[in-house]
């Protein structure tokens, strides 16, 4: 028997904005059939064809109760929540202020736990409840020099996944995906362009970035009934990992 997913009937909500990571993952719950609703402080220049767009800061508590509300609204039911809205720029955390760490920490942790707060409140009625994916990060596991909060903020997140997954069982799973480099808009450019960008691609054990693609197909497999049994688990998607630094003194 070929393994199928299919998502028809269900409605995903996926927060970021519309692009990189969040384009990726919201096309391919598109393909599993699933309804998507995606999220951002404004919408889109370039819409996701066959999505609909709610406009959301997931910093604040009540534009999400009310994008969670208008979802419920209007599709009926919300099986899926990717929290997938996060990043940060580039600072050196001696010099980074306060208001700085705090606006990182709370796009990249709090804002997660209000929106899983509130769907949790939703799916937990539901008779086939509901799942989370909270979209981490490599710098969640490891030092993160140069984004300190941010990496921080991810250590909390896959902390706070194996929590609600304890805490919500069983009407609702939750689940973490932890990618590592992903070839979005303007990797080439930070990276010194495409010279850049393939060394470090070439530092990955399987000799490439991921794709946003990549990431959407890790979550498509952990809302699907395949991943039924799967709850407070951390898939990291990156490749192999980062190539360690001994290793070029062994040759390897």
């Amino acid at each position: 028997m070929a393994i199928d997913i299919d998502l028809a009937g269900q409605v995903a909500l996926v927060t970021g904005g519309g692009r990189g990571v969040e384009r990726g993952i919201s096309e391919r719950l598109l393909d599993a059939g699933a309804a998507v609703v995606t999220c951002g402080r404004t919408e889109p220049v370039d819409p996701l064809p066959g999505a609909a767009f709610m406009a959301c800061d997931v910093r604040d508590a009540d534009s999400v109760d009310r994008m969670v509300n208008d979802c419920v609204d209007g599709h009926g039911r919300i099986d899926v929540v990717v929290n997938n809205a996060g990043g940060s720029p580039t600072t050196e955390a001696a010099t980074a202020s306060p208001r700085f760490s705090e606006k990182i920490i709370a796009l990249n942790l709090t804002a997660a736990l209000h929106v899983a707060q509130r769907a949790n409140a939703q799916m937990q009625n539901q008779e086939d409840g509901g799942v989370i994916v909270n979209v981490a990060s490599l710098s969640g596991l490891r030092p993160s020099p140069g984004t300190a909060a941010y990496g921080a903020a991810k250590a909390g997140l896959i902390n706070l996944t194996r929590t609600l997954a304890m805490e919500w069982a069983p009407k609702v799973r939750v689940n973490a995906v932890s990618a590592g480099i992903v070839g979005t808009k303007g990797f080439e450019d930070y990276y010194g362009g495409p010279d850049g960008a393939a060394a470090v691609a070439r530092t990955i054990p399987l000799g490439r970035v991921a794709e946003p693609a990549d990431v959407g197909n890790a979550v498509v497999f952990l809302a699907s009934p395949l991943a039924a049994f799967v709850s407070g688990a951390n898939l990291e998607v990156h490749g192999g990992g980062e190539r360690l630094a001994f290793a070029e003194h062994l040759g390897g």
